[in-house]
C-alpha cells in the first residue's frame, strides 16, 4: 500500500491488463459484487506471471500461493464497465512478493479499488517455501517503483 498520506494514481502502477466486467459480476444491488474485485486482482497478477514471467500453470515446479489479500473499495464498478487493472511490486523477498493492485474504470483517473496481494513461492510437490525463480524475480523487479 502507499505510504502514509500518499495518493494512489495510475502512474504508480507498472503493468496493466484490461478486464471486461460480465453480467454475472453484478449483484442484486446493481454493482459489481465485492468478491469479484479479488478475482480481478488475481487475474491481473497471474496473467502477468504467465505472459511475462514464464509461469506454466500446469507444469512449473515452483508456484505462488496466495497467503494474504486486502481490498479498499473506493468507487463502485458496474457491468458493462471495462476495468484497467494495474499492478506493482511493493516488496520482494526471498520466497514472497507483495503486490499493490488497483482497479480503475476504463478512462477514469479515480481509483475504484486498491488491493494488497501476497504470494509465497513453494515447491509444487512438497508445498514448502522456496526462492522465487530467477526469471520471475527479474520480471517482478521491473514492477517496483524507483
Amino acid at each position: 500500500m502507499s505510504a502514509e498520506g500518499e495518493t494512489e494514481t495510475r502512474e504508480r502502477f507498472r503493468w496493466w491488463l484490461e478486464i471486461p466486467t460480465r453480467w454475472m459480476d453484478n449483484d442484486v444491488y446493481g454493482h459489481v459484487n465485492n468478491v469479484q474485485y479479488y478475482s480481478y486482482f488475481d487475474t491481473a497478477v497471474n496473467t502477468h506471471l504467465i505472459r511475462e514471467a514464464g509461469l506454466d500453470i500446469h507444469n512449473s515446479p515452483v508456484v505462488g500461493l496466495v497467503v494474504e489479500t486486502r481490498c479498499q473499495f473506493k468507487k463502485s464498478l458496474v457491468f458493462p464497465d471495462r476495468i484497467d487493472a494495474g499492478i506493482r511490486v511493493d516488496r520482494l523477498g526471498r520466497s514472497s512478493v507483495t503486490y499493490a493492485t488497483a482497479l480503475f474504470r476504463e478512462g477514469d483517473d479515480e481509483i475504484a479499488a486498491l488491493g494488497h496481494f501476497v504470494h509465497v513461492y513453494v515447491d509444487r510437490a512438497t508445498q514448502t517455501p522456496v526462492p522465487i525463480p530467477e526469471q520471475m524475480r527479474a520480471e517482478m523487479e521491473k514492477l517496483r517503483l524507483e
